[in-house]
Protein backbone atom coordinates (compact mmCIF):
# COMPACT_ATOMS: atom_id res chain seq x y z
CA UNK A 1 0.00 0.00 0.00
CA UNK A 2 1.36 3.35 -0.90
CA UNK A 3 2.14 5.76 1.67
CA UNK A 4 3.85 8.87 1.05
CA UNK A 5 7.41 9.63 2.60
CA UNK A 6 6.87 12.34 5.33
CA UNK A 7 3.70 10.38 7.03
CA UNK A 8 6.09 7.06 6.85
CA UNK A 9 9.06 9.13 8.39
CA UNK A 10 6.54 10.16 11.11
CA UNK A 11 5.60 6.56 11.56
CA UNK A 12 8.98 5.42 11.84
CA UNK A 13 10.20 7.94 14.37
CA UNK A 14 7.09 7.52 16.50
CA UNK A 15 7.41 3.42 15.86
CA UNK A 16 10.44 3.15 17.51
CA UNK A 17 9.93 6.11 20.25
CA UNK A 18 7.26 3.44 21.41
CA UNK A 19 9.24 0.44 20.38
CA UNK A 20 7.14 -1.00 18.25
CA UNK A 21 7.48 -2.06 14.83
CA UNK A 22 6.14 -0.44 11.85
CA UNK A 23 3.60 -2.73 11.33
CA UNK A 24 2.32 -3.17 14.93
CA UNK A 25 2.48 0.54 14.70
CA UNK A 26 0.23 0.82 11.38
CA UNK A 27 -1.81 -2.14 12.82
CA UNK A 28 -2.88 -0.58 15.65
CA UNK A 29 -3.38 2.43 14.43
CA UNK A 30 -5.61 0.38 11.98
CA UNK A 31 -7.39 -1.12 14.98
CA UNK A 32 -8.29 2.18 17.00
CA UNK A 33 -9.46 4.08 13.50
CA UNK A 34 -11.91 0.74 12.99
CA UNK A 35 -13.16 1.54 16.67
CA UNK A 36 -13.69 5.24 16.17
CA UNK A 37 -15.56 4.08 13.37
CA UNK A 38 -17.78 1.74 14.44
CA UNK A 39 -18.09 3.87 17.70
CA UNK A 40 -19.80 6.61 15.41
CA UNK A 41 -21.39 4.36 13.58
CA UNK A 42 -23.47 3.02 17.17
CA UNK A 43 -24.22 6.12 18.08
CA UNK A 44 -25.67 7.27 14.82
CA UNK A 45 -28.29 4.37 15.04
CA UNK A 46 -28.57 5.15 18.63
CA UNK A 47 -29.62 8.63 17.48
CA UNK A 48 -31.92 6.67 14.86
CA UNK A 49 -33.70 5.22 16.93
CA UNK A 50 -34.76 7.53 19.07
CA UNK A 51 -35.72 9.80 16.53
CA UNK A 52 -37.92 6.80 15.04
CA UNK A 53 -39.13 5.99 18.73
CA UNK A 54 -38.94 8.93 21.19
CA UNK A 55 -38.42 7.63 24.68
CA UNK A 56 -41.77 8.66 25.97
CA UNK A 57 -42.47 11.28 28.81
CA UNK A 58 -44.05 9.21 31.41
CA UNK A 59 -41.27 6.86 30.95
CA UNK A 60 -38.32 9.43 31.05
CA UNK A 61 -39.83 10.96 33.98
CA UNK A 62 -40.06 7.74 35.86
CA UNK A 63 -36.29 7.05 34.93
CA UNK A 64 -35.33 10.67 36.34
CA UNK A 65 -37.65 9.76 39.52
CA UNK A 66 -35.65 5.95 40.25
CA UNK A 67 -32.18 7.49 39.24
CA UNK A 68 -32.68 10.54 41.71
CA UNK A 69 -33.53 8.09 44.86
CA UNK A 70 -30.48 5.91 43.75
CA UNK A 71 -27.84 8.57 42.95
CA UNK A 72 -29.23 11.24 45.83
CA UNK A 73 -25.88 13.66 45.50
CA UNK A 74 -26.50 13.98 41.45
CA UNK A 75 -28.34 17.53 40.57
CA UNK A 76 -31.11 16.38 38.61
Amino acid sequence: MPIDDELLERIDTTAGVVAESRAAFIREACEERLKSLQAKELDRLYVEGYRKRPEESDWAETSVKLLSKRLPKEKW
